[in-house]
C-alpha cells in the first residue's frame, strides 16, 4: 500500500456528510469526476471518483452510510466495476464477481463495520415486508426501485 496516499485519504476519512465529503476532497485533491453512484440495500451508497492528474492515485471509492457519511475509502489504479467491488469485500458471495483493480491506499472510518452483514436475507429494513424485495447479492430496495434486483427464482 502507498503510505502517501494513506495520508491523503486520512484527511477525507471524517467528512460526515456529502457536503463536507466533496469539500474536503477538493481541499485535498483538487477538482475530482464522480463517474458512477452505486446504493447497495437501503443503507449503503459507493462514489466512484477520477482524481486529478498527479493525485496519488487515480481513482477513489468512497464508500458511504445512507446519511452520506465515509465508511471506507479506497484508492485504485483503474476504474472499478460495481460487482467486482462487491466481490473483494463478499467473496463468498455467488452474485458477485470481477476483479478489483489493485489497492493503492485503504482507509476505514472507525465506526466501519463489515458491509456483508448489510446483505443478510436477516438484514434490518426500514421498508415494510410488503414494500421491499432483494437487490442483487443482497438487501433491500423498494419494490418500484430501478436498481438491479435478484432474479426471480
Amino acid at each position: 500500500m502507498n503510505t502517501e496516499c494513506e495520508r491523503a485519504l486520512r484527511d477525507v476519512v471524517h467528512a460526515l456528510g456529502p457536503q463536507t465529503l466533496l469539500m474536503a476532497l477538493r481541499a485535498r485533491f483538487g477538482v475530482c469526476e464522480l463517474l458512477d453512484h452505486w446504493k447497495q440495500g437501503e443503507f449503503h451508497h459507493d462514489l466512484v471518483f477520477r482524481l486529478p492528474a498527479g493525485a496519488a492515485a487515480p481513482y477513489l471509492v468512497v464508500s458511504t452510510n445512507c446519511n452520506g457519511g465515509v465508511k471506507e475509502l479506497l484508492a485504485l489504479a483503474g476504474r472499478p466495476a460495481r460487482w467486482a467491488l462487491w466481490h473483494a469485500r463478499c467473496p463468498a458471495n455467488p452474485a458477485f464477481e470481477g476483479v478489483l483493480p489493485a489497492v493503492m491506499a485503504r482507509v476505514r472510518h472507525h465506526h466501519w463495520f463489515d458491509p456483508c452483514e448489510l446483505l443478510r436475507p436477516d438484514a434490518r429494513s426500514e421498508l415494510r415486508l410488503g414494500a421491499r424485495k432483494r437487490q442483487r447479492g443482497g438487501g433491500w430496495i423498494p419494490l418500484d426501485s430501478d436498481e438491479e434486483a435478484e432474479a426471480a427464482g
